[in-house]
């Protein structure tokens, strides 16, 4: 099952992709039809059906109550910045002002110099769970989304917290889909990519993580209690712009895509305000 959040006249909606138009359900995004149960969407419309082609996406999950982010998860990419490879994975947060639409504009954090992208399988949860065993933590597994990690690499290293450079308002797409687990797995291998004005920058499967989506829900749910709605962004492969030399950023006018196969594309222009 394929569903998006789309902007409509009456607010954003949930919305369930049939036959190549979406219909809109009686939920304010994806995390609010998850929060009440998933249930069958046939008698739930609520207004008339958008072509995929026009829809206005939003963020998937419009204000999830936490995102926690992974960071050094795909062995590529943990080789290219020179480290070696975890006993445990790397957590950070961002916060729900940070994401945007899959077509929306990515306001280029001010002030930063350095702001690089990271192609990244967002996980979606689907109940509540708290220091889940691995069967709990595969049923918790409510599907996955498209997300980029953008990220301002000077402020990040300010200090060794890496906050600060990584949740600047209006710079993580997430979407334009979310997929429910029955179609992937809990534990996918995708193709996953981001270019930059059409030059493929990143390219890696998700089964390269190191930390794969049923250990992230492990280990997070032991530290805080995850709920339906809630965010992870599981890493990043390499072929980021921090590693290359010379070094690559995105700049104003830049247009960066995000794709992973089954999920869908993410394509969003960088812009400054």
């Amino acid at each position: 099952m394929k569903l998006a959040t789309i902007r409509t006249e009456d607010g954003t909606k949930a919305a369930v992709l049939d036959g190549g138009k979406l219909v809109p359900l009686d939920f304010t995004d994806v995390g609010a039809w998850l929060r009440a149960g998933a249930p069958e969407w046939s008698g739930l419309a609520a207004g008339s059906p958008v072509s995929a082609d026009e829809a206005d996406f939003a963020p998937v999950i419009t204000e999830p109550r936490k995102i926690i982010c992974v960071g050094l998860n795909y062995r590529d990419h943990i080789l290219e910045m020179g480290r070696e490879l975890p006993e445990h994975p790397t957590l950070f947060a961002k916060f729900a002002d940070a994401l945007i639409g899959a077509r929306d504009d990515l306001v280029l954090p001010p002030g930063s110099s350095s702001v690089d992208w990271e192609a990244e399988l967002a996980v979606v949860v689907g109940k509540t769970v708290s220091r889940a065993d691995e069967t709990e933590a595969r049923n918790a597994v409510a599907g996955f989304s498209v997300a980029n990690d953008v990220s301002a690499r000077d402020f990040q290293r300010r200090t060794p917290e890496w906050l600060q450079g990584k949740t600047f308002d209006q710079t993580t797409p997430l979407g334009p889909y979310f997929v429910t687990a029955d179609e992937t797995g809990p534990e996918p291998d995708l193709d996953i990519s981001c270019s930059v004005d059409g030059v493929t920058k990143q390219h890696s499967r998700t089964s390269e993580l190191v930390f794969g989506p049923v250990a992230l829900i492990q280990y997070i749910s032991a530290i805080t209690t995850l709920r339906a709605g809630d965010v992870i962004l599981t890493g990043t492969p390499g072929g980021v712009g921090d590693g290359m030399n010379p070094k690559e950023f995105l700049e104003a006018g830049s247009v960066l895509e995000t794709t992973i196969n089954t999920l869908g594309s993410a394509s969003n222009r960088c812009i400054l305000r």
